[in-house]
């Protein structure tokens, strides 16, 4: 660390200390707008669904303002290298930097060490940090907001372990309950045991995952010609399959974490299942939006740096286009891989391989 120190001088210290302060400035800017924007819309149903004003305090805001800080970040990035370089430019610092002998590529550095720190930060918020508080906030929304939940599902059948298959005549959410329940185990594509139960009831406050209790449940066991039968009223079992498994809701994807999201995804392509794309996308998409960080600081200096006639207003709004258009882009090729079957991977990346090229374009066009 000290030796990375050693390298930081004071024109370094100087930038970085600009584009972290204008960044932080433009988010509770912009942020505080958007709060003022939300109440005035929501004010209406938080009365009518009787929100107390704590949990709209702590349970929505707080939430609310690390999730779209972090959703638009790229944003905010570019916004900060835009509106504080051109000022720089203006008040002729750029020039002066030029003419001692600072290299454009050299005036980068603090620029990427600030776009590197904002991207580790950025990162580490959305994969570890938001997604615990995205429970909350989407709980306040259903409760208070009357936003539409899915709560029960009707003829699920999935495979829980290779050649396990179970299935549910009807889950209900709320209740963690299911009925009509079968799970048929096969060897060899035969099948050598078949478990039926009228109710199924998973247990949300079992310290291990995957654990039901089976309520008048029968078990036959096939072996060769011979057959055996047992029942019970209760049965406690581990099934690998959870009530996330069963149902899936709008946005979901956003309250696991990046190792959920990674240990989800693998389990259910391990199922054979194909309603993985809005989690893979999710989950390319968090470390995509990081790397964002590099490539608009990039066109933002390079718009930014040269002194012109008319002030920061014209590439400020460059700038708010490119950033818009970035999440446009964004939003955009997400929906292709969900519902054309674009490659998650190339879906969570394409905004980046596009204005990469932008970006070298206007690095090329940067002053010497």
């Amino acid at each position: 660390m000290k030796d990375f120190f050693k390298y930081i001088s004071r024109l370094d210290r100087y930038i970085i200390t600009k584009f972290i302060g204008t960044y932080i400035y433009s988010i509770i800017l912009i942020i505080s707008i958007s709060i003022v924007f939300d109440i005035n819309e929501n004010l209406a149903k938080f009365s009518t669904y009787g929100a107390p004003l704590k949990a709209i305090v702590f349970d929505y805001y707080a939430n609310f303002v690390p999730y779209f800080s972090n959703l638009f970040s790229p944003l905010f990035v570019f916004i900060a290298v835009i509106f504080f370089t051109s000022k720089m430019a203006g008040n002729s610092e750029i020039i002066a930097m030029l003419a001692a002998g600072v290299s454009f590529k050299r005036l980068l550095r603090p620029y990427m060490i600030s776009a590197a720190l904002i991207a580790v930060v950025n990162f580490y918020l959305g994969a570890y940090v938001i997604p615990h508080g995205n429970v909350v906030r989407q709980d306040f929304e259903v409760k208070y907001k009357n936003k539409d939940r899915v709560n029960s599902a009707v003829n699920v059948q999935l495979m829980v372990a290779p050649g396990t298959i179970a299935y549910l005549q009807q889950y209900d959410d709320p209740s963690k309950t299911g009925y009509g329940f079968s799970l048929d185990k096969f060897e060899n594509k035969k099948l050598v045991s078949h478990m039926t139960a009228p109710v199924i009831r998973y247990d949300s406050i079992s310290e291990s995952r995957y654990h039901w209790k089976v309520q008048n449940y029968k078990i036959r066991t096939l072996k060769g010609l011979r057959e055996e039968i047992k029942s019970g009223e209760t049965l406690d079992t581990l099934i690998m399959m959870e009530p996330m498994d069963l149902i899936f809701n709008y946005g979901q994807q956003e309250t696991l974490t990046s190792s959920e999201l990674n240990d989800y995804i693998s389990k259910q392509v391990e199922r054979g299942s194909v309603n993985v794309v809005q989690y893979e996308v999710e989950y390319h998409k968090r470390i995509a939006t990081s790397f964002a960080s590099f490539i608009l600081t990039l066109i933002g200096v390079s718009l930014s740096s040269r002194k012109r006639k008319g002030g920061m207003g014209l590439y400020l709004g460059i700038g708010l286009a490119l950033s818009f258009s970035y999440i446009l882009l964004q939003t955009v090729s997400a929906t292709f891989a969900i519902n054309a079957g674009t490659p998650a991977l190339l879906a969570a990346w394409l905004p980046n391989l596009i204005y990469a090229v932008i970006a070298y374009f206007c690095y090329r066009q940067a002053p010497n």
